[in-house]
């Protein structure tokens, strides 16, 4: 097994031994340090509709440094375009767009992220940038005339911050 693995920060140990009182400060401050890191270190499950929350999750891409994922929830009666509320290059890249919606007759569907082109029997949708705006791009829903007709849905955008 290799020493250098990533997670190792993650891990708290399960028991500790408090020998020498005046030990005790210094042991309890490194186990509360290490408490907030382990819990801090995992993915967090807020799916906010009004703005974005941090989704917990560290990548290591650009130059090996440390960014942190954002997440926020997009509802949607209609396939009209939707303002995402920022721009797209203020982030570093998109890392799970995934959606799904209720058809008219009680049947749940996945949206792909896809491309401005119909994928035959789907509905599917794509971020654009929207030349017209200074402050939020969109969504675009792209519609096979094929696909099963929409209620309701929900589209769940997960990005990278540039800082």
């Amino acid at each position: 097994m290799s020493s250098n693995v990533v997670n190792t920060v993650a891990y708290l140990r399960t028991s500790r031994d408090f020998n020498n009182e005046d030990e005790l400060p210094v042991i309890l401050d490194k186990m509360y340090i290490d408490v907030a890191n382990a819990v801090n270190n995992r993915t967090i499950g807020i799916f906010p509709v009004t703005r974005p929350a941090i989704g917990g999750e560290s990548w290591f891409i650009n130059k090996n440094q440390r960014q942190q994922n954002f997440r926020q929830v997009y509802l949607f009666t209609t396939t009209a375009n939707i303002d995402i509320g920022f721009k797209i290059s203020s982030i570093s890249r998109f890392t799970k767009p995934h959606g799904e919606y209720l058809g008219t007759l009680g049947d749940w569907y996945g949206l792909i992220n896809g491309t401005p082109t119909a994928i035959p029997g789907q509905i599917s949708f794509y971020l654009h940038v929207n030349p017209a705006s200074k402050v939020s791009d969109q969504i675009i829903f792209v519609v096979d005339g094929a696909a099963p007709p929409l209620a309701s849905g929900t589209i769940v955008l997960e990005w990278l911050s540039n800082v």
